[in-house]
């Protein structure tokens, strides 16, 4: 028998050969395909990293290739090494803690980072920068005073930081402002070493409109693509992973189709089977592929929401057009207040109830990046404010009747309170308020915090008590309202296991000036005791009639905290006492010189104490103010008598 053809002999293996290639090639990339894994798990990231973040090269976007190790990922920002301690996909921040160099002079301090010995940390060139709050706390910080200079010639960086923490960022520098002593430390670079290490300091990255990775990355998406890049070419050039053909493809090389149309054409009649197995495959990922997608565009808020409190305890959803329906269109004549990240505005719903709207990031005339930064800030505040008036109901806090989020602005719908602020009353409209309503709105807006810091688990601390959020009702009934800035009282494992003698959470200063508790302000440490301090000038207030900071007072009395001591400390009470008070009351000389103002000045007094153990909490403000009550009850009543 003669051999058969050397063509025909390896005719069945060759195209057994192309078929394996095929096969191999229909797999998805590794950049899909480690994307998709949902038992995937790079701490602090959920589950695997979303674009731009990636842990395979040439997948997601050069600059934001990270590490995974235990206990936390790394990332490499311009030849630093940084751990990851926090991701806010809310707000598309980082917190990063420096790697130190363990190679460092031990005769200079330890802040040596890996591989930048001698100089500061400059994330120029990169997509990310600091945030304006990192610059701020490093802005907040000086040594004791006097204080011991390194050796300058040696450690040059630890005498340049010693003079201006904020070097150590670069770009923060110019935020450096000269404090009183009660901000300083003895061991600064001890201290910054132990704040990097621990809290670190957080970064944000540019949008889409300032890098072209985030624009090309849209586009490929849109197409059922996967965003990666060359990691090979010197520019490194952004490639998308096609999904609809199980193909790689660049923006520059989609001819080559034609080509593998061509293969699969030639192998057709000895491939049917594959080809069926490869069509029902590509179908269920082009599906997949559409749900993730549509999952992606889904709201922020709702999907951080639905994360943090079921649908059944979060208030009513309206929509945008409800709202500007009930607004007049946020008609200018019907704004009712300004806030530092929006404008509130009076709505009537169309069963007519009137509430208050307040509309978040609605901002004209900023800069790209300040925009984005409010809207960040914002996005945090209105989550935060949903979940907190959420889950309260007491009749001196503002209610939620619901909330709005949409691409055209963030919206959340509280009671209308008719008649104003307290800031208003003693600093605006000049209104009569007696001692003894006075008094009233003290212990009202007392129940207020007592509820908040005790009777709801875990804590909430307000930040942000002041005569500006208290809202009167037309019969001086008060509501506490304004809960963007508020805390749950949530300890991590190192706060349970602190030797200190009360619980506390680590956060950046946010608040009011005049109010801010200083030791809160130097320690970075919330605790409840830091609402009693905003609520012990609001006492002073209510006392004074004076505002908390006026910039026409001399400038060791602008804030009024600080007059309100210095006056009591030297006996000059009746110095600061509300003139309109004095003309208003009839039973002003019993309360005044008996018991009525001096134990309210004396109450005021312990809550702005310069220690936190030394203020009371609010359940004893609460008894205190009862106590005060009943007796100038008795007080006015033997001065009817006379």
């Amino acid at each position: 028998m003669s051999q058969p053809p050397s063509s025909s002999r390896w005719s069945l293996p060759l195209l057994i050969f192309i078929l394996t290639i095929i096969k191999t090639s229909s797999a998805s990339p590794s950049c899909s395909s480690s994307s998709s894994s949902s038992s995937f798990h790079c701490p602090p990231f959920n589950s695997s990293p979303p674009y731009p973040f990636s842990t395979s090269p040439g997948c997601g976007h050069p600059n934001f290739q990270i590490q995974c190790s235990s206990p936390r990922a790394t990332i490499s920002i311009k030849n630093l090494n940084f751990s990851i301690l926090h991701y806010s996909s809310i707000s598309s921040s980082l917190t990063l803690s420096p790697i130190t160099d363990t190679n460092r002079n031990t005769n200079c301090s330890s802040l040596r980072f890996s591989t930048s010995p001698n100089r500061f940390i400059d994330l120029t060139g990169s997509p990310f920068r600091v945030s304006d709050s990192s610059c701020s706390r490093l802005s907040l910080l000086r040594p004791c005073s006097p204080f011991t200079l390194p050796n300058c010639s040696r450690c040059p960086w630890d005498c340049k930081l010693l003079k201006n923490p904020g070097r150590i960022l670069h770009g923060c520098e110019s935020t450096h402002v000269s404090l009183s002593e009660q901000g300083c430390h003895g061991d600064l670079l001890g201290f910054l070493q132990d704040f990097f290490t621990r809290f670190g300091f957080e970064v944000e990255w540019d949008d889409e409109s300032q890098d072209p990775y985030f624009t090309k990355c849209r586009d490929c998406q849109i197409k059922n693509g996967v965003c990666g890049f060359n990691s090979t070419h010197p520019n490194q050039d952004f490639i998308c992973y096609h999904k609809s053909r199980t193909e790689l493809v660049t923006q520059t090389q989609r001819d080559k189709r034609v080509n593998y149309v061509a293969v699969l054409s030639l192998i057709f009649s000895l491939t049917c089977l594959l080809l069926a197995i490869s069509v029902g495959v590509t179908i269920f990922r082009s599906r997949r592929a559409s749900f993730l997608s549509s999952v992606n565009e889904e709201d922020p808020a709702a999907l951080f929401l639905r994360r943090h409190r079921s649908a059944a305890l979060l208030p009513p959803v309206f929509t945008f057009e409800e709202l500007e329906s009930a607004t007049n269109k946020f008609d200018p004549k019907r704004k009712i207040g300004d806030g530092g990240f929006g404008s509130v505005y009076l709505g009537q719903l169309s069963d007519g109830q009137l509430l208050a709207v307040k509309f978040l990031h609605h901002h004209h005339g900023a800069t790209a990046a300040a925009t984005e930064h409010c809207k960040a800030f914002s996005m945090k505040s209105f989550c935060n404010e949903i979940l907190i008036l959420s889950s309260i109901n007491h009749p001196n806090l503002v209610k939620l009747h619901g909330y709005c989020s949409d691409p055209r602005g963030l919206l959340l719908v509280h009671d209308y309170v008719t008649n104003g602020t307290l800031a208003d009353h003693l600093h605006g409209r000049k209104s009569k308020m007696t001692w003894r309503v006075r008094l009233d709105i003290a212990l009202q807006t007392a129940l207020a915090m007592e509820y908040l810091h005790f009777a709801i688990v875990p804590s909430v601390v307000h930040r942000d008590i002041t005569s500006s959020n208290i809202f009167v009702e037309k019969d001086m009934r008060i509501k506490v309202g304004d809960f963007g800035l508020s805390r749950l009282l949530v300890f991590t494992e190192t706060t349970a296991t602190s030797a200190s003698s009360s619980d506390y959470v680590c956060t950046g200063p946010q608040g009011t000036p005049g109010y801010l508790d200083p030791d809160y302000h130097r320690s970075f440490r919330l605790t409840e005791k830091s609402d009693v301090y905003s609520y012990g000038v609001v006492l002073m207030e209510l006392i004074t009639g004076m505002k908390a900071v006026d910039q026409r007072r001399e400038k060791r009395d602008m804030a009024l905290a600080d007059l309100f001591v210095s006056k009591i400390q030297m006996g000059l009470l009746d110095q600061v006492i509300d003139p309109l008070l004095e003309l208003g009351d009839d039973n002003v000389t019993a309360v005044t010189d008996g018991f009525g103002v001096a134990a309210v000045t004396e109450l005021a007094f312990r809550c702005v104490a310069v220690d936190k153990d030394d203020r009371p909490d609010a359940k004893e403000i609460v008894e205190e103010l009862r106590r005060i009550i009943s007796h100038t009850r008795v007080v006015e009543d033997d001065v009817a008598k006379d």
